[in-house]
């Protein structure tokens, strides 16, 4: 039965299409074919978020070789969710991707786009579904390639420094990893996470504990882009095309925050070192910094792509800010943060490559008067800001009150009071984007630009739409975090 091999479908559908579009090299063939291969890991990731629900967690082996022996596929309650978000943003992403492409991308090279973002695709499902060390490291080598290729392809010319920039960082956090892994590994004897987290909490040798922690700590924290490990990220989301900017921003580096959850929670609970490490205070700490020190920096950039980039870094504190809790509450907020953001900023890269096909680069001054010439595009940006700032109604308001509640749980008034401020800096920089727009003449050529085609602009304002209607049903979002909050929780001591 095909639903018995539903795991393994997921990766196999994406990855497989990715050589095929270089075969077929015309750009029409290629993104069908990537349309198809999306929209069906779409489906397959789907159906196993309600296999997961209704009956456990998913144990698929491949090749019959049982675990720890063999490579397993794990599905459970937190990667179920996450390759819903990856696959369901990818879905709408390559709807969109067609016209921008043939915009932003000569014909002769389309097809390598497509190939890039399938290959990209598939890594990151990869990552988030397997359950062996080794194949993270070779699901997150698939994924980054795709990912140099994308950034490079950007009509800029500083869209291959940005793409250097995040090969040589990238380049060294996967270094890490593997090494973190490699030293698990010696320590254990297994690949296997699952095994991994049962024998760890058994081996009475700190320093190689402390050493593999270590590693794949930097190493992902690099992939993720935590301050100040960042630097790759804002030229990458300025520079890249469009609908690449969007499908990167809404899922690689949430994909990382998993990846980081999952050792953290899952393969190190059991550990005694980690029990013992300040882990928490110190990426509170990083969180703090994040979400103020990237906001700030986001209220000065004229270039609008990179006054989003910079909020990314920010956002992504607020993710992990959430993990720094340790708690029911506090993790639940860091998880519906981690689907809020993609939604809004994916929505938001997605309009920017609206403004971006009518005028070119958008910046602050080229988007005065927008709100008259492009009231749809410009309604779906301040849906997106106000997700950012965290308005009651909207994806963002959401998370932030978990936060919220979180601090207030332990007693942190402090910490309570610093998320709402580093909201009101938020506020900033979307109120200066805000003002240009609607209260501000257009000025030269840009008085006669028009909204993007409907190709674009639908699936554009179906995630600015998401933006509202997740943030007022959060039975789905906040109940299947709060779910997969709990099953990392319960690997803890």
């Amino acid at each position: 039965m095909i639903a018995a091999h539903l795991p393994a479908l997921q990766v196999v559908l994406p990855l497989i299409a990715a050589p095929v579009c270089v075969l077929l090299r015309r750009p029409l063939a290629a993104w069908l074919l990537a349309l198809i291969a999306t929209w069906a890991s779409a489906a397959v990731a789907i159906a196993l978020l309600l296999q997961v629900l209704e009956g456990g967690t998913i144990s698929y082996m491949l090749g019959s070789w049982a675990a720890p022996w063999g490579i397993e596929y794990r599905v459970d309650i937190v990667n179920a969710f996450l390759l819903v978000l990856v696959s369901g943003i990818g879905s709408v992403v390559v709807l969109y991707a067609r016209a921008s492409v043939g915009y932003e991308i000569p014909v002769e090279r389309q097809y390598l786009f497509w190939t890039a973002y399938l290959l990209c695709l598939a890594g990151l499902l990869g990552i988030a579904i397997t359950g062996d060390g080794f194949n993270v490291f070779v699901f997150l080598e698939i994924s980054s390639l795709g990912t140099y290729i994308l950034i490079a392809l950007g009509r800029d010319r500083r869209a291959l420094v940005a793409s250097y920039q995040y090969l040589i960082m990238g380049t060294i956090g996967a270094t890490f990893i593997v090494i973190g892994v490699g030293l698990l590994y010696l320590l254990t004897g297994t690949l296997n996470l699952a095994d991994l987290s049962s024998r760890i909490g058994s081996v009475s040798h700190p320093r190689p504990q402390l050493a593999a922690l270590a590693f794949l700590t930097v190493g992902i924290s690099l992939k993720l882009a935590l301050f100040p490990l960042h630097l790759w990220l804002p030229n990458a989301y300025a520079y890249a095309p469009s609908a690449a900017a969007a499908f990167l921003s809404a899922t690689a580096t949430k994909v990382a925050v998993y990846l980081l959850l999952r050792f953290y929670f899952s393969v190190f609970g059991q550990s005694q070192v980690f029990a013992h490490l300040p882990l928490p205070e110190v990426l509170l700490v990083l969180s703090l910094a994040a979400m103020f020190v990237a906001s700030t920096v986001a209220v000065f950039q004229r270039d609008v792509k990179r006054m989003f980039a910079y909020s990314s870094v920010a956002q992504i504190g607020y993710i992990t800010l959430g993990a720094s809790f340790v708690s029911l509450t506090g993790l639940t907020g860091g998880i519906v943060h981690l689907f809020n953001h993609a939604v809004a900023k994916g929505a938001i890269f997605l309009l920017l490559g609206c403004v971006a096909l009518r005028m070119g680069q958008p910046t602050i001054e080229r988007m005065a008067g927008l709100g008259k010439r492009m009231p749809w595009t410009t309604a779906g940006l301040t849906i997106g800001g106000l997700s950012l700032i965290g308005v009651p109604g909207t994806v963002g308001f959401v998370s932030k009150w978990y936060l919220v509640l979180a601090a207030l749980e332990r007693g942190w008034w402090w910490l309570a009071i610093a998320v709402l401020i580093s909201s009101l800096i938020a506020v900033v920089y979307v109120w200066r984007l805000v003002e240009v727009c609607y209260f501000r003449d257009p000025s030269g050529h840009e008085d006669r630009v028009s909204e993007a085609p409907l190709s674009m602009l639908v699936p554009a304002l179906l995630l600015a739409a998401a933006c509202i209607f997740f943030g007022l049903y959060t039975s789905a979002t906040v109940g299947t975090a709060a779910q997969a909050a709990r099953s990392l929780l319960e690997n803890l001591r």
